[in-house]
């Protein structure tokens, strides 16, 4: 009985999935509105992402608006915002807050490009970390006698053709990032 890789696979991809959306909250100088999808807000005493309290657009390709359906928590929008690692000031009139975007410097992208690489050295580690539980499982079976020895090789062939293959897109996907990251 070969292993079945359905599950580690899944796994993996969420790993893939985890990592293209912390990419996607990296504040690289252009306006971006999921940098503010971890912001949250409190809001009649429960914690609000701001997506769900007010609507967010791109003005331009430097500045992002909030714009608050209940007025009255927009202090709570600009004090969140203030307080994350965002680093940010935002310009509250009273109806609109809006997020301006400097330009990023040479050090800034690289400092941004190295940080990318090493979430994407975590991101392999954790599909690595995937792997190791797939091989414990098949190294498990053979010894309660449920494969042969021929199986178990062929399943950690399967299992390791996997860890390439998403070790692969986790390179592509640090890449592309990278890439847009230099170009700005």
């Amino acid at each position: 009985m070969k292993l079945d890789t359905k599950d580690f696979e899944a796994r993996m991809k969420k790993t893939i999935a985890a990592y293209s959306d912390n990419l996607s909250t990296i504040r690289a100088g252009r306006a971006n509105p999921d940098v503010l999808k971890r912001i949250t807000v409190d809001y009649y005493g429960s914690p609000t992402p701001i997506s769900s309290i007010a609507e967010i657009k791109v003005a331009d390709a430097r500045t992002i608006t909030i714009t608050a359906w209940d007025k009255s928590i927009m202090r709570g929008i600009e004090k969140a915002i203030l307080t994350s690692d965002l680093g940010i000031n935002p310009q509250n009139d009273g109806s609109v807050i809006r997020l301006s975007f400097p330009p990023t410097t040479e050090e800034r992208r690289r400092e941004l490009s190295k940080q990318i690489s090493k979430m994407g050295e975590d991101a392999k580690v954790a599909i690595r970390n995937i792997r190791r539980d797939a091989t414990d499982t098949i190294k498990s079976m053979k010894k309660n006698s449920e494969m042969t020895e021929d199986e178990a090789k062929s399943s950690e062939k399967s299992v390791q053709d996997l860890t390439d293959k998403y070790v692969k897109e986790v390179d592509t996907v640090t890449a592309a990032k990278t890439k847009e990251i230099m170009e700005i």
